[in-house]
C-alpha cells in the first residue's frame, strides 16, 4: 500500500504496466519508416477537406486520411467545438533511493492514483523518479485557445507540487527537476470514439481525455481494420461509429468549465471532511456528460 496521507483503503490492480510514451512514439516512428512510410515533421496542417490536406507548403492528396488531431482539432474549419482543450501538467522528482521508495510503499514501480474528482496520477520512472500529474490551473482557456505558455505555467506546476506533498509529505525535501504540460481533448460526452467514412476516405479518432497512451493504440489498430474492410472483434467495440455532440458556444463553454471546476473542488473538500459522497458531484457528473 502507498504510504500516503488519509488512506482508508485501496485496490491493487495486477497485471499493470508503466511505459515511457516518448520511447513508444520513437518505436512507432521507426516501424513506419522501416515499412516505407514517410514522416514529415514541422509541417502545420491548416485544414482537411475532400481527400486533401492543406499545409503552408502546398496541398497533400490521399485516398485515405486519418485525422488524429485531438485538442488541435479546434484549428480546423467547423470543428472548433468538437473537443474541449484541457490542460494537464506533470512534474518529476530527482532519482530516489530504493530505501526511500520502500518507505513510501513504491517498490516494484507501482503506479498510483486516488478517487478524488480533481484527478491526480503518479508512477516511477526507470531511474526511480516520481512522475506526478494533475490538472492544475487554468485547465481551459477562453475560446478553446491553446498556448505553450499555458502548458508550462508556474502557478499550475506549483499546484501540482502541492498536491504531491499533500499526498506524500515525505517528499518535502526532494528536488523537483522536471516540469512539463500538454493539452488533452475532451468530447462533450467524455467518451472517445472513432469512425471511418468509406465514401470520403476520412477516418476520425480521438477524444481520449486522460487515457490516450493505451486508448490511441487500440483506436489505431481498429482504424486499420476499418480502412482495410476487415471485420474483427475490434470493429464491433461500442466506441466505433460514436460521435459526440458539440460543446456549447462561448461564453457558456468557459462559464461551465469554471463553474464545474469550482464545484468539484467543493465536492472533494466535502468528502474529505465528512467521508460521505457528495450529491453535488453526482448531479454535476450527469450534467457534464449531458446525460
Amino acid at each position: 500500500m502507498l504510504n500516503a496521507t488519509s488512506i482508508h483503503s485501496g485496490i491493487f490492480f495486477s497485471p499493470a504496466a508503466a511505459l515511457n510514451p516518448f520511447q513508444l512514439v520513437k518505436g512507432l516512428a521507426s516501424s513506419i519508416e522501416r515499412t516505407g512510410g514517410k514522416i514529415v515533421e514541422q509541417t502545420e496542417v491548416l485544414d482537411i477537406q475532400d481527400r486533401r490536406i492543406m499545409t503552408p507548403y502546398g496541398v497533400v492528396t490521399a485516398d485515405v486520411i486519418v485525422q488524429a488531431t485531438e485538442a488541435y482539432t479546434r484549428n480546423f474549419s467547423g470543428q472548433k467545438r468538437d473537443y474541449l482543450p484541457n490542460y494537464s501538467r506533470m512534474i518529476a522528482t530527482e532519482p530516489l533511493s530504493q530505501k526511500f521508495l520502500g518507505e513510501l510503499g513504491l517498490t516494484e514501480r507501482k503506479a498510483f492514483s486516488d478517487d478524488r474528482y480533481g484527478v491526480i496520477y503518479g508512477l516511477l520512472t526507470e531511474d526511480n523518479r516520481i512522475a506526478f500529474g494533475a490538472r492544475g490551473t487554468p485547465t481551459y482557456l477562453f475560446g478553446s485557445k491553446i498556448t505553450s505558455e499555458a502548458e508550462n505555467n508556474i502557478k499550475s506546476h506549483a499546484l501540482v507540487y502541492k498536491a504531491l506533498l499533500d499526498l506524500l509529505p515525505q517528499l518535502k525535501d526532494v528536488e523537483v527537476t522536471h516540469r512539463w504540460g500538454g493539452v488533452l481533448a475532451i468530447p462533450r460526452n467524455w467518451l472517445p470514439g472513432l469512425r471511418f467514412n468509406k465514401s470520403s476516405g476520412l477516418g476520425v479518432l480521438g477524444g481520449y481525455v486522460g487515457s490516450g497512451v493505451a486508448s490511441s493504440n487500440l483506436a489505431g489498430r481498429t482504424m486499420a481494420d476499418l480502412i482495410l474492410g476487415r471485420e474483427t472483434d475490434r470493429t464491433y467495440l461500442p466506441w466505433v461509429g460514436v460521435r459526440s455532440r458539440r460543446w456549447e458556444p462561448e461564453p457558456f463553454r468557459s462559464m461551465g468549465v469554471m463553474a464545474s471546476g469550482s464545484l468539484l473542488k467543493m465536492a472533494d473538500s466535502f468528502e474529505t471532511k465528512t467521508g460521505r459522497t457528495s450529491r453535488v458531484a453526482k448531479i454535476l457528473a450527469k450534467a457534464i456528460r449531458g446525460s
